[in-house]
């Protein structure tokens, strides 16, 4: 698997989020226990940074500070208004520490 390191695991507080840029995407990387997503970091309703938001654990979502919406961190999809337009989604894992975001995998699926 091919993939870019883009920190460390421990240098994400649990159930918070942490923008990268991977590929000169801005990616929020969030971590729920020890579960991590990967989403686009910017808001489909506004120009802002999601990863300045709320992180929703028991719901699986992100919340953008600015206007409430919030998105599904396994699909990208919003849940609620007033977003209508998903944001990518991309795939992480954690390698041995380090937070790896697979670059290649995350192209493919935005195109699915």
């Amino acid at each position: 698997m091919s993939g870019v390191v883009v920190c460390r695991f421990d240098e994400i507080a649990p159930n918070s989020a942490r923008k990268v840029i991977v590929g000169g995407i801005p990616v929020a990387i969030v971590r729920i226990g020890d579960d991590l997503y990967a989403i686009g970091d910017t808001c489909s309703h506004a120009d802002v940074s999601l990863s300045e938001g709320e992180v929703i654990c028991d719901a699986r979502e992100i919340e953008c500070w600015k206007h409430g919406s919030a998105f599904s961190l396994v699909t990208g999809e919003p849940q609620t208004l007033p977003a209508t337009q998903p944001v990518p989604v991309f795939v992480v894992r954690n390698d041995g520490g380090d937070v790896v975001v697979d670059v290649e995998i995350a192209d493919a699926a935005k195109g699915a």
